[in-house]
């Protein structure tokens, strides 16, 4: 049975950080690449960023570019997201997922407000 457990997120001011972690179970974790997707109030869900089965390849979209890292753990099953400089604009709820299966898990919501 799939699992992704998301945590980290919370109320955060703008600049602030925040760091989301991924429990991965049920599949064969290290042979899959992983992502942090988004859904905003209102809004589609969006990719956020991705990174290789291996740790080695990231790809980010353009407006977490130099903001976010993601980083992975094969041996705890485990994807990261760290996300620094927070803007209002990053306010949502945060999933990660297997890249190209539809697993997703109940996410975890992240508020950057005063």
């Amino acid at each position: 049975q799939v699992q992704l457990v998301e945590s980290g997120g919370g109320l955060v001011q703008p600049g602030g950080s925040l760091r989301l972690s991924c429990a991965a179970s049920g599949f064969s974790f290290s042979t899959y690449a992983m992502s942090w997707y988004r859904q905003a109030p209102g809004k589609e869900r969006e990719l956020v960023a991705l990174i290789s089965s291996g740790g080695g390849s990231t790809k980010y979209t353009d407006s977490m570019k130099g903001r976010f890292t993601i980083s992975r753990d094969n041996t705890k099953k485990m994807v990261y997201l760290q996300m620094n400089s927070l803007k209002a604009e990053d306010t949502a709820v945060y999933y990660c997922n297997a890249e190209g299966m539809d697993w997703w898990g109940k996410g975890t919501l992240v508020t950057v407000s005063s």
